[in-house]
């Protein structure tokens, strides 16, 4: 009875009952992220798809950051405005493909716009966390902006959140 009234209550509050969901061909959740993705290789973006936005959403955020990295949160990755008409970030995608669909790119802790793949000290794993957030509106954020300026920019206006976790180890 109890899961009745709560699925009931989802439709009636007009929600979705499929979750917003992201995933990547290269790793599973939880799983090790392939060399081809790190500085040890190619620094290839990985594939990344989402099904399930939510109707209400006129846009989405990527961060990609290591939690674990040495004295800070480590970002990979920024990407702001991407249309919700999008269900994917094909691998190795380029810079250019992004700024082409009206994507804005922030700077990482490389000091890059682009992607910068995991690239941690040796010893232990560090985890690397890829947030996708549905949010209500478009951002007004010049390219290059950082982390802080999105997570301030998008507080009230998230609709759904998901994120997939990838490891990577050196040795």
């Amino acid at each position: 009875m109890k899961t009745i009234c709560i699925f009931l209550a989802v439709i009636f509050a007009g929600l979705s009952a499929f979750a917003f969901d992201i995933e990547s061909e290269a790793f599973i959740q939880k799983g090790y992220i392939p060399d081809r993705y790190t500085c040890d290789s190619k620094d290839l973006s990985p594939e990344l798809t989402w099904s399930d936005v939510p109707s209400g959403a006129k846009s989405l955020a990527l961060i990609c950051d290591d939690p674990d990295a040495p004295f800070t949160t480590w970002v990979h990755w920024l990407l702001i405005n991407i249309p919700t008409d999008y269900k994917k970030l094909s691998e190795g995608i380029s810079v250019q493909d992004l700024k082409d669909a009206g994507i804005v790119l922030g700077k990482n802790d490389f000091g890059k716009l682009a992607y910068g793949g995991p690239c941690p000290p040796k010893g232990k794993p560090h985890r690397y966390f890829f947030k996708l957030y549905a949010l209500d509106t478009t951002l007004s954020l010049p390219e290059g902006f950082s982390k802080d300026q999105v997570i301030k920019a998008i507080q009230g206006h998230i609709i759904a959140e998901t994120k997939i976790i990838g490891l990577y180890q050196r040795k």
